[in-house]
């Protein structure tokens, strides 16, 4: 199970999330939301989730494969269609080393099955409580 902490104090729209281990990340809206752009953008870290998993995910496999992959180049842009409720990701992945096709078609299969790929592409259910 993954777990975070977020606190947001009297500056506005500036957030500190805290992981179990102590790493930190600041989340803020841009200028012209009201923030500072001081950190991530809540969709931006939606985002970022997505491009990390997918390189981490690839850059393991090819390593245990033992093919020349030099690095894996991960482009994510969401859109929320507001009138349809929808959200749209679009992922461009781009594979830099001596690979082939098939080598190429399987690391895509890879990046298909990261974790958060597949949370994200599965139903999801958000429990709150007020505490």
């Amino acid at each position: 199970m993954a777990s975070v902490s977020s606190v947001i104090k009297k500056e506005l729209y500036r957030i500190e999330i805290k992981s179990p281990s102590g790493n930190v990340v600041i989340a803020d809206e841009p200028v012209s939301n009201g923030g500072k752009d001081a950190g991530f953008a809540p969709k931006e870290l939606l985002c970022s989730a997505l491009a990390a998993c997918t390189s981490a995910t690839v850059r393991m496999y090819a390593d245990r494969k033992g093919w020349e992959l030099e690095e894996v180049q991960v482009q994510i842009n969401l859109e929320y269609i507001t009138a349809e409720s929808r959200t749209i990701i679009n992922r461009e992945i781009r594979f830099i080393g001596n690979l082939d096709d098939a080598q190429q078609s399987r690391l895509l299969a890879v990046a298909n099955a990261c974790p958060v790929h597949k949370i994200l592409s599965n139903p999801i259910e958000i429990n709150t409580a007020i505490v």
